[in-house]
């Protein structure tokens, strides 16, 4: 497995568990359609959260959080319009939530959350 796969693992696998241990119902991971890719589709109360994950192991690119463009967030915006289309789900909220994970070797990753981002 690429460097970079792994990578995104671990940052998805450390977003998950911050999203359990803060009260939100992981509903799925990974999901695909032919526009692309949802990391992850949780619940938080009566609110459908469409999170996009974001891992860095380090600045040298810039935070996570500069990678996600506008044309990005309108993807994900589609992405979760065809996710309702393809459940039984009727949220009364639907939200886009981005989460950050920057992590090196010496230190302890940081997860950083930020809600409603579109």
């Amino acid at each position: 497995m690429r460097t970079k796969n792994v990578v995104g693992r671990y940052g998805e696998d450390l977003a998950a568990r911050y999203l359990s241990s803060h009260g939100f119902a992981v509903l799925e991971r990974n999901w695909r359609c032919e526009l692309g890719e949802i990391d992850i589709v949780a619940r938080e109360g009566d609110a459908l959260v469409i999170c996009e994950v974001k891992t860095r192991r380090g600045l040298n690119y810039g935070s996570p959080l500069e990678s996600i463009t506008y044309r990005k967030l309108t993807r994900l915006r589609k992405l979760a319009g065809r996710w309702l289309q393809s459940h039984e789900l009727r949220p009364a909220s639907i939200r886009i939530d981005i989460i950050a994970v920057l992590f090196d070797q010496n230190t302890a990753p940081t997860v950083d959350h930020v809600r409603g981002a579109a």
